[in-house]
């Protein structure tokens, strides 16, 4: 075991720090209050590698492993969870999808362009009714000839107004079938495929997230992506890895607001000392720090797994379980700490207070990935 990062793997990291330093941190809290999504941000991501950590590098990606991704999402999420969310999803819901499912045409056609950002990419799972229950989407995809017709909605996307092409699973069997369900590459600009709400969220407000409609959408054959009835199925691998950016960005959030309450902790007296000297917040600095440690260990374990190829479908659902729960407490100690000035937009703690909840939400709530853990380990 080497629990040190590689040469490449600490450039990787400083470039990230680096990035989200220089393009992100000035504009955090403008970004927030107006609900912007700043595209510009994601193409300078693109240019350096950031939009295609996991593709070859034949297909214009960086042709990185798990532990730079989870380094890459862990910088770029302590600075702004909200564009952490958004890289997690571009590289790890639509690209992974095509990247693992696709054919080669498919493949050459649609990956260069999500691994460079100039194409943004979403996924299309989650219905207004089925949240966790995927098996009863009521979207539907029939066959004429050699096309598809599209109808129904998808809500709660990431770059649902934004993304340039989205990876959609829809119904083609019965209901609750888990090889009922197919997956297809929509473009944007399609006839009958449009964007609707946009969410009004808590947090993560940088981070689009928004409605896909599709009324009578005609989508070649061309565009489905594996076989007829494997959607869910290729959707649940998908999340297995999912799951690792999702508990990256919760490693960044947690260390995040860490890092804030620890700077603060020493710079705040009281009764002529810092209060980082009291034991009621040192044991919460103490707490905070091995959970992260934890989180981490887990994180990188599950990305351990997936590099090597192994099935990595309970450490998936623990590490993103765990950190996710982390980041939680972790935001919600470091607001404490702060007292009344971290109920204030003045420190960042508030914020990751805000974005951190999605955390436990999104690919999975915490309830959904005990259930996923339970099952492997009952087997």
């Amino acid at each position: 075991m080497n629990f040190d990062y590689s040469e490449t793997q600490k450039m990787v990291a400083e470039a990230a720090r680096e990035f989200a330093q220089q393009y992100i941190q000035p504009y955090v809290m403008e970004w927030d209050e107006k609900q912007t999504f700043p595209i510009e941000v994601f193409k300078k991501a693109g240019e350096l590698g950031f939009m295609g950590v996991l593709v070859p590098e034949e297909l214009g990606g960086s042709g990185l492993g798990y532990h730079e991704y989870v380094a890459i999402l862990e910088e770029i999420s302590k600075v702004d969870p909200a564009i952490g969310l958004s890289v997690a999803a571009h590289n790890s819901l639509c690209t992974n999808h095509i990247l693992s499912f696709g054919n080669d045409e498919q493949k050459q056609r649609w990956i260069p362009k999500l691994a460079t950002a100039e194409w943004l990419g979403a996924w299309g799972l989650t219905e207004h009714n089925t949240g966790s229950d995927a098996g009863g989407m009521n979207t539907t995809a029939v066959k004429d000839g050699d096309f598809w017709i599209l109808n129904g909605a998808k809500n709660f996307i990431t770059h649902g107004i934004s993304g340039d092409i989205a990876v959609v699973i829809a119904r083609t069997g019965e209901k609750g079938d888990s090889r009922g369900m197919t997956a297809f590459a929509v473009e944007k600009g399609t006839p009958g495929f449009s964007s609707g709400k946009k969410e009004d969220k808590l947090g993560m407000r940088a981070s689009e997230t928004a409605e896909l409609i599709f009324s009578d959408c005609r989508i070649p054959d061309e565009n489905r992506l594996g076989e007829i009835g494997e959607g869910f199925i290729q959707s649940m691998k998908v999340l297995d890895g999912g799951r690792i950016s999702i508990g990256a960005l919760s490693l960044g959030v947690a260390k995040g607001a860490y890092e804030a309450a620890l700077k603060y902790s020493k710079e705040r007296v009281q009764f002529g000392k810092p209060i980082s000297e009291f034991q009621g917040i040192s044991f919460k600095l103490a707490d905070m720090a091995t959970e992260i440690e934890a989180s981490e260990l887990l994180l990188h374990k599950a990305a351990f797994l997936k590099n090597e190829g192994k099935p990595v479908t309970k450490l998936g659902a623990m590490c993103k379980m765990y950190a996710s729960e982390v980041c939680v407490k972790a935001a919600n100690e470091a607001v404490q700490i702060h007292g009344g000035y971290g109920y204030t937009k003045d420190f960042p703690v508030e914020k990751f207070y805000r974005d951190a909840k999605l955390c436990t939400i999104g690919e999975g709530t915490t309830e959904i990935q005990k259930v996923v853990i339970s099952r492997n380990i009952l087997k």
